[in-house]
């Protein structure tokens, strides 16, 4: 599933890109040559909103979301994973029933027909991002479910603390070095 990475990483990478892109062409726009363009509010929201959907999919991937585990870390290494994988079945189950919602969300939306405030376009096709964005992130947990399961690594968080020790660490590294 390697060409799924790229394409997630693209996205984000293209859509944050477009975002800064798009808003700085609308500030200078709008103060240099005291003229604007409607659409671009529209669209850099549109925007946002695949990035968020998305992003949470690639946080998962790259176990970049926080959460409390002051509790599993207190438990054994086993308890930890049952606690892990029962996290990572629920999450899941979340995220398809999301996903089903959005996807009646979307279809109301098509039935009826509605166009975007200022981009002519009809309005489900931004949104079809939810359930889209709700599967990713259900396979991205399958994915973790899975490396609990099959006994490798299936970290769910990040660990703050981890990474701040690991950071002091090679900066006083560093120190030593000069």
């Amino acid at each position: 599933m390697r060409w799924l990475k790229y394409f997630e990483e693209g996205l984000i990478v293209v859509l944050m890109a477009a975002m800064t892109l798009l808003t700085f062409v609308q500030v200078v726009a709008r103060y240099v040559f005291n003229d604007s363009f409607v659409w671009v509010m529209e669209a850099t929201g549109v925007m946002f909103a695949w990035l968020i959907f998305v992003g949470m999919s690639y946080g998962v991937r790259v176990g970049a979301h926080i959460g409390v585990d002051a509790l599993v870390k207190s438990l054994g290494e086993r308890a930890a994973r049952q606690v892990a994988t029962a996290a990572a079945a629920l999450c899941i189950v979340y995220a398809l029933l999301v996903a089903f919602g959005g996807y009646q969300y979307v279809y109301k939306i098509y039935s009826v027909g509605i166009l975007m405030q200022d981009i002519p376009i009809a309005s489900w096709i931004p949104r079809v991002i939810l359930p889209l964005g709700f599967l990713l992130l259900a396979f991205r947990f399958a994915q973790v479910l899975w490396r609990l399961l099959s006994g490798q690594d299936g970290q769910l968080l990040g660990d703050e603390a981890e990474d701040a020790l690991r950071l002091q660490e090679d900066a006083s590294f560093d120190e030593v070095k000069k």
